[in-house]
């Protein structure tokens, strides 16, 4: 094959002032599974000691995992998935299956994919549909319960599966043991959300979480700890200044201690300096990148609201553009009633727009702070709380084309 010359393209003025710095970028991903985990060797201990039964092909207890984002929750169980595989390495008395329920959440595609990680001849396999979900299920029993050995199935982010289909999924899963004669399946959930088991059944609950344990935020030191870890073999020495990983630390442990955005802040500073062709990375890339990723992620959140949260937001912009800065829930719902008829929308009641109001304040998008009258009630005063990069692109919205000369009435009134 006659081999074809390079030409210039767009490409080639960005390739040259690029400068590497990060020798394996892979090393900074969140789904990195390291050889050693720092500060989570004593959870790996606590989950290995209840599941190690399994190798025996004794059944260990369900158990519920609980933490919060970028506790390690994942990481640890997918390192003793590895260690699993080292342990048994022809599965010949324990099975180690993994599912992200966020990105499978329906309970046919969870129990769909199951069946592709364990049912390896092609005749048996179960369709990607056409099937109910009954059938699927005694499909799956009937296969597992030949084989003569222990299924531990893990269901990452399973709370993602409560919201959209309920506790059928867990029904399943928690109850299939009753009816496996030579098999034993044993199930371990992990969740973001602390107060997911209020959601279960008493029934579910107690069979779900038969032994619980919690993942706590990672400390500034430990984040330090993790990121050293990755920048020894994401960098070369000298690279990194000295104030990089300690600041990065500080960063995500005021965030809730997520190690996830600790790397993801390491990895962008890395990359901004990378596109500016310096030489090191510095605090200041570390600060720049940490506005780009916040500004990224309130970007996406206004993005994906309802129109009439948006409508709601766009009516606090209204009154804070013509200087109310003091605006209360009154001030609000009257903007609000007044900007519907402009974009097409019904007006919803009083309350349900205090709700949206609430909501938006709970998202960090707007302040706001209870105001009391006395006698005479009380209200919320309301303060915007997005940086004008997000409002020119919130204003910006194909539905408030028609507000460009619109000014809020003067009117008030109490909530």
């Amino acid at each position: 094959m006659e081999r074809k010359i390079k030409e210039s393209s767009i490409f080639d003025k960005f390739i040259d002032k690029r400068k590497t710095l990060i020798t394996n970028r892979n090393f900074l991903q969140s789904t990195y599974i390291p050889d050693q985990l720092p500060h989570r060797q004593n959870k790996i201990d606590e989950i290995v000691e209840i599941i190690s039964p399994s190798l025996s092909r004794n059944k260990p207890s369900n158990i519920l995992i609980i933490g919060k984002t970028g506790t390690g929750k994942t990481a640890v169980l997918n390192y003793i998935g590895k260690e699993m595989a080292k342990a048994d390495p022809n599965e010949e008395k324990c099975s180690y299956i993994y599912i992200n329920c966020e990105v499978v959440t329906s309970s046919y595609g969870i129990l769909f994919n199951i069946s592709n990680l364990i049912i390896k001849e092609n005749s048996k396999r179960i369709p990607f549909t056409g099937w109910s979900l009954d059938k699927v299920y005694q499909e799956l029993r009937n296969y597992i319960d030949e084989k003569n050995k222990v299924f531990i199935i893990v269901l990452d982010e399973i709370d993602k599966s409560f919201k959209e289909n309920g506790d059928d999924i867990f029904y399943f899963l928690t109850t299939i043991n009753e009816e496996l004669k030579n098999s034993m399946v044993s199930l371990i959930g992990i969740s973001n959300n602390t107060k997911f088991t209020e959601l279960l059944s008493t029934k579910i609950k107690s069979r779900l979480g038969e032994e619980k344990i919690i993942f706590t935020p990672y400390t500034p030191q430990q984040l330090t700890d993790i990121l050293n870890e990755r920048a020894k073999i994401a960098f070369e020495p000298g690279i990194l200044s000295s104030d990089v990983v300690p600041l990065c630390a500080a960063i995500s442990a005021q965030n809730s201690g997520d190690a996830r955005k600790a790397l993801d802040l390491l990895r962008v500073a890395a990359d901004i300096a990378e596109r500016n062709g310096d030489s090191s990375i510095s605090e200041a890339h570390v600060n720049y990148a940490r506005n780009k990723i916040e500004m990224d992620t309130v970007v996406e959140v206004v993005k994906t609201l309802t129109i009439q949260s948006k409508i709601v937001l766009m009516s606090i912009y209204k009154n804070m553009e013509n200087d109310n800065q003091n605006m209360t829930t009154g001030d609000v719902f009257t903007t609000y009633k007044e900007i519907c008829p402009y974009v097409g929308y019904q007006i919803l009641s009083q309350r349900t727009v205090a709700n949206l109001i609430a909501e938006l304040d709970m998202l960090g998008l707007i302040h706001a702070k209870v105001k009391s009258f006395g006698r005479n009630g009380r209200t919320k005063e309301i303060n915007l709380n997005i940086n004008k990069d997000v409002i020119d692109i919130f204003v910006e919205d194909d539905i408030f084309k028609n507000l460009e000369n619109y000014k809020p009435s003067k009117q008030m009134t109490l909530m």
